[in-house]
């Protein structure tokens, strides 16, 4: 596996180990407040996975052309809807992978980039997106934990079994389809006429 396919491959098993724990979750949680956060709930922390990622595809994809999935209502999104909104804004955040490396390993700036916090090569940008998606399921575990629903041991270990999450992220379009090549002038939406 070349370092390339090493970065998008990783990115897909995070993913999946995102979808996992979301189809995990007891329905019965699903809708309830968490503990001393009364205005957050299991299923809003679940849905700003997905919301996250598509203000981030709009942000750093616009000017490469990369269209953001539409978001979900944090207030109404199932589990099931939720797990098929993530497989798409999943595969987005790989194409945005997956054109930072064609770009020789960075992404460039876009012009809807302003808060500039994050470096843009990939490594960083993959990095960022996991670390925030761990910071996120930790807060639901621990959630479901103090709202009574311990989750089962299947569930705590499946979010530790990259190798298994692995293997149900193959034949996922976030293969590169010509890393090590610069892509071919990079898509720029034009500076709108002022």
């Amino acid at each position: 596996m070349t370092p390339e396919d090493s970065i998008l491959a990783a990115w897909a098993t995070s993913n999946r180990v995102t979808i996992f724990l979301v189809e995990s979750l007891p329905s019965v949680i699903w809708a309830s407040r968490v503990p001393a956060v009364p205005r957050r709930t299991i299923r809003s922390i679940a849905a700003h996975f997905h919301n996250s990622r598509c203000g981030w595809i709009r942000t750093l994809g616009w000017d490469l052309r990369v269209p953001a999935p539409v978001r979900v209502d944090p207030f109404r999104v199932t589990r099931r809807d939720l797990a098929r909104a993530l497989e798409r804004s999943g595969e987005s955040m790989g194409r945005l992978l997956r054109l930072g490396i064609e770009n020789g390993g960075s992404l460039p700036p876009s012009s809807r980039y302003v808060w500039r916090n994050l470096p843009l090569d990939v490594a960083h940008v993959l990095s960022y997106f996991v670390a925030h998606e761990g910071h996120h399921r930790g807060q639901l575990v621990l959630a479901a934990r103090q709202l009574g629903h311990r989750l089962p041991v299947s569930t705590m270990a499946g979010l530790w079994d990259w190798r298994r999450r692995s293997n149900e992220g193959k034949g996922s379009a976030l293969k590169p389809k010509s890393a090590g090549r610069a892509r071919k002038g990079l898509l720029r939406r034009p500076t709108p006429a002022r």
